[in-house]
């Protein structure tokens, strides 16, 4: 079996037309306009990069656990305008996940989280293999450590 990994974006469809919407607008599917003021700090969930400073975000809830199962969850995430889906290369980790604290919780087939660590996103690496060695692992998803945020999704490449 495979400990290969791919981390990947967040499809950016869903997001394209909230961009056009007014900051009023915006507020009926809890979202809020900003700009980053620092690089890093608004790391997109499409693109799987850092914002630079002045780009224009969207910092929404986003359903990132949508399977029926107690780990349902929903969580705040930021979208750069203009974003596209980003998947990494194979085996490789984005930089704005070496470089954070980060939360690797894997899950089974039936979205039961069966194991969890926190260490720094340097070595997540070794932290995803390590749960895809597990016949169990079916997928993980990263959050950021501190902030609890939804990072991104790790599927077997």
């Amino acid at each position: 079996m495979s400990h290969s990994f791919q981390v990947v974006g967040i499809d950016h469809e869903q997001f394209q037309n909230l961009f056009s919407l007014t900051d009023e607008q915006l507020k009926e599917y809890s979202a809020v306009r900003c700009f980053a003021t620092e690089s890093p700090g608004y790391p997109c969930r499409v693109s799987l990069e850092d914002a630079r400073v002045g780009e224009e975000l969207l910092l929404l809830p986003f359903l990132h656990q949508p399977a029926t199962s107690p780990y349902r969850a929903s969580g705040p995430i930021f979208v750069r305008r203009g974003a596209r889906q980003c998947k990494s290369p194979v085996g490789e980790l984005p930089g704005y996940v070496t470089s954070r604290l980060m939360s690797v919780r894997a899950y089974d087939a039936a979205h039961m989280m069966v194991a969890a660590s926190v260490c720094e996103g340097l070595a997540a690496t070794a932290e995803i293999q390590g749960y895809f060695s597990r016949e169990d692992v079916a997928y993980i998803h990263l959050h950021n450590a501190k902030r609890g945020c939804f990072s991104a999704q790790v599927v077997r490449a």
